[in-house]
């Protein structure tokens, strides 16, 4: 199973509450990938340069592979992984090994922290909640605030008119 000549495939990574997402940047036809329980196995030969990409990533917790996908893009091989226990917190890191490999980057543009999760699970504020939590002892009582009677002390008032 394990090529000589092979190695490992750029992977980046980012995780929520729920699924970790695995991006293989390998522009692959015909890729060999299984998804196990505590690990993931990715072959493919890249169509650019014909060369061969392999790796076995032993997982930092279990996910469930029946529940657990992949879509080759074309450019790219996205997985998603359920977790297991998507009670318990987030994954410290992709792997068991406690050394980061150096095929592995995070994903910060799908990566979540896990108390952005607890925001979320808790539902923001929006914007006039928040101003009322602010301005609720002002001494104003329910009257809003208005920018009418203020004196317009701009130099927008010589500019010239635009043709």
């Amino acid at each position: 199973m394990t090529n000589e000549t092979a190695c490992p495939p750029p992977v980046l990574w980012a995780q929520n509450k729920e699924d970790v997402f695995l991006t293989f940047n390998v522009e692959a036809k015909d890729p060999d990938i299984k998804i196990e329980k505590s690990s993931v196995y990715f072959n493919g030969i890249n169509v650019r340069d014909n060369k061969t990409y392999e790796v076995t990533i032993p997982l930092h917790d279990a996910v469930i592979p029946e529940k657990s996908n992949f879509v080759n893009k074309g450019r790219c091989i996205e997985m998603v992984l359920r977790k297991e226990n998507v009670t318990g917190r987030f994954w410290s890191s992709l792997t068991s090994d406690k050394k980061k490999p150096h095929y592995l980057k995070i994903d910060f543009n799908k990566w979540c922290d896990e108390d952005d999760e607890e925001v979320e699970d808790a539902g923001a504020l929006n914007l006039n909640e928040m101003l009322e939590a602010m301005g609720g002892d002002r001494g104003a009582g329910d009257k809003k605030p208005s920018f009418d009677d203020l004196e317009s002390d701009s130099d927008d008032d010589n500019l010239p008119d635009l043709e």
